[in-house]
């Protein structure tokens, strides 16, 4: 298992970018959170098997909602594992 955490911004906000999101973390098996940022971005951690989360962060750079756009995208992976049971949209 790994930790991803992953900073999306663009046009991200009032598009369902993240239920999208989480749309694509239960069919890949995925757990962790989503949340807006005051800056405009998205805030995604993420954990599961590393190929998973390679498709996974593919996906978001992809931009996982049709009416959104993905113009950058910060990622790291780590070992710090939250121990998540499930994918989470936050607020």
């Amino acid at each position: 298992m790994k930790h991803l955490s992953i900073n999306v911004s663009g046009l991200v906000q009032g598009v369902g970018f993240r239920y999208s999101v989480l749309r694509v973390a239960l069919e890949m098996g995925v757990v962790g959170t989503v949340q807006n940022n005051m800056d405009g971005s998205v805030t995604i951690e993420a954990e599961a098997e590393e190929r998973e989360l390679l498709i996974f962060l593919s996906k978001m750079k992809a931009s996982p909602a049709p009416f959104g756009r993905v113009d950058n995208i910060d990622y790291t992976f780590s070992d710090d594992l939250k121990s998540y049971r499930k994918f989470t949209v936050i607020g």
